[in-house]
């Protein structure tokens, strides 16, 4: 799975090489506690890069002030379950939660259209960020097949039963649990605050596909909603 390459999601994260990233099989992430974990789901729409620019010159350097570092993001080259069909798995940290709700307070002072250009760039933006409660260390193996699902639960006594047993299944069929992330907070205008977030890989796409039909069979009443896609 090769780190994002079209243009415009590119320039977003301009302070990393793409082809120091594209040298190696495995992108490795190191995340310190306190510090959060930023993860934008978007959809962006065509004819945009001299938009791109202006967002880029203006909203940029704020969100550098403030701590922010990119990482390397994804391709959502499939969606799999659930009517959210974002194009874009994008990835990055903040110093701190202080610093990183700091930005979502300063940047309509710095930036007075800042909502406006996001809408002009992209047609769906979700935002979901974590609070790192320890060290936190993964790895993403381009050779094999990664998954990203996002749980909303509406009985959480119900969810945690599906969760066990969806576990279980996983674990049988060979999937390796990359991270798994709850607790997430997701501000007004871009929420896409799932309760169980998770990236799995899998040898291969024909593993995912047996997994998946079982997994369905699961008892799945304690759910609210999913969204699933494959990440490259």
């Amino acid at each position: 799975m090769k780190p994002l390459k079209f243009a415009y999601l590119i320039a977003l994260f301009f302070t990393f090489s793409i082809n120091v990233y594209a040298q190696s099989k495995i992108t490795s992430y190191n995340l310190k506690k306190g510090e959060v974990f930023d993860i934008l789901v978007l959809s962006t729409k065509p004819d945009t890069k001299a938009l791109f620019e202006i967002y880029r010159k203006t909203a940029f350097p704020v969100a550098f002030k403030l701590s922010y570092t990119p990482l390397p993001g994804y391709k959502i080259t499939e969606n799999t379950m659930g009517n959210h069909e974002p194009q874009s798995f994008i990835l990055g940290k903040w110093g701190s939660i202080e610093k990183r709700e700091q930005f979502l307070a300063e940047i309509e002072k710095e930036v007075p259209d800042f909502h406006e250009q996001r809408r002009n760039l992209w047609s769906y933006f979700g935002l979901t960020y974590y609070e790192m409660s320890n060290d936190v260390s993964f790895e993403i193996n381009r050779d094999k097949f990664t998954i990203v699902t996002a749980y909303w639960y509406k009985n959480k006594a119900e969810f945690l039963h599906f969760k066990k047993e969806w576990l279980q299944k996983l674990n049988k069929a060979g999937g390796e649990i990359i991270i798994e992330l709850t607790e997430g907070k997701s501000p007004y205008g871009y929420y896409y605050n799932p309760d169980y977030m998770v990236i799995v890989q899998w040898e291969g796409k024909e593993t995912f596909e047996n997994f998946k039909k079982e997994s369905i069979k699961i008892n799945n009443h304690g759910l609210q909603h999913i969204n699933q896609f494959v990440i490259k």
